[in-house]
């Protein structure tokens, strides 16, 4: 039942049991385990890291392929995020840099037979996005104080429908943690379902004899289309994701609308 079902490949699955907190386990206290879901953000950080590391360990003026692509990487983000907030906003650069990398690589990873998509549990872009949005809310009122207001309240508003936009604009707000979370989180669970449904048709219509392996011709050329689909929409939620949380961040800097 797992091989067709297209839900099973996001299943958490407890690698080891690390310990038992606020009381004994079934007895309201909170099992602590690392799970495959963990392992593959481990993962993902140890590539990032090692592939950056090496990389650009050898600093050569005439950068070789390695080093081309993670000076390219470093470029794109970095133009990404001062076009977006400015000069001063490069000071999220690290921060805005380690996401766009952590969720490129979880995606790509989850593309892999029998890997498992990190950026397809809510719970784990729901926590980048309330991290980034916690970021703005603080950094925001660090830096303008009660200015930091000027957010939810646009210029050249008339006074009166001015309650209403500004119900609109913390209603906005409010929802970005929402909508960066689910963007992200949908798009990678939608395409692996998809793709593991027409799989499957291949597989189920392949085993009917010879008709089968005819009619399995079109489910074939859709699994391969939409494969490279998924490589594609892997690259560009990354890209939003990072794109966004450098907007939010601008938003920060410079409240006024």
């Amino acid at each position: 039942m797992a091989g067709t079902d297209p839900i099973h490949q996001f299943n958490i699955v407890e690698l080891f049991p690390i310990g038992t907190i606020g009381g004994s386990e079934g007895e309201g206290g909170i099992e602590l385990a690392f799970t495959n879901a963990g392992l593959f953000m481990v993962l993902s950080v140890l590539l990032i890291s090692s592939y950056l590391i090496l990389s650009t360990s050898g600093r050569g003026l005439v950068p070789n392929r390695w080093q081309l692509v993670s000076e390219m990487l470093y470029e794109f983000v970095a133009n990404m995020v001062r076009s977006s907030a400015g000069s001063e906003g490069m000071r999220f650069f690290p921060l805005v840099f380690s996401l766009f990398m952590f969720v490129l690589m979880g995606n790509m990873l989850g593309m892999f037979p029998y890997f498992f998509t990190v950026t397809a549990h809510i719970i784990v872009t729901g926590a980048l996005a309330v991290f980034v949005i916690g970021l703005v809310i603080v950094y925001g009122v660090i830096r303008n104080g009660f200015g930091f207001l000027k957010l939810f309240v646009p210029s050249g508003v008339p006074v009166a429908i001015l309650p209403l936009v500004v119900l609109i604009e913390i209603v906005s707000f409010v929802s970005r943690p929402v909508s960066l979370s689910v963007r992200l989180f949908a798009n990678m669970l939608a395409g692996h379902i998809t793709l593991k449904v027409f799989a499957g048709f291949v597989v189920m219509m392949s085993s009917a004899g010879l008709l089968g392996w005819l009619g399995a011709i079109l489910p074939l050329g859709m699994t391969v289309a939409l494969t490279a689909l998924e490589f594609l929409v892997a690259a560009l939620q990354a890209y939003v994701f990072a794109i966004l949380t450098s907007m939010y961040l601008n938003d920060a800097i410079h409240p006024g609308h």
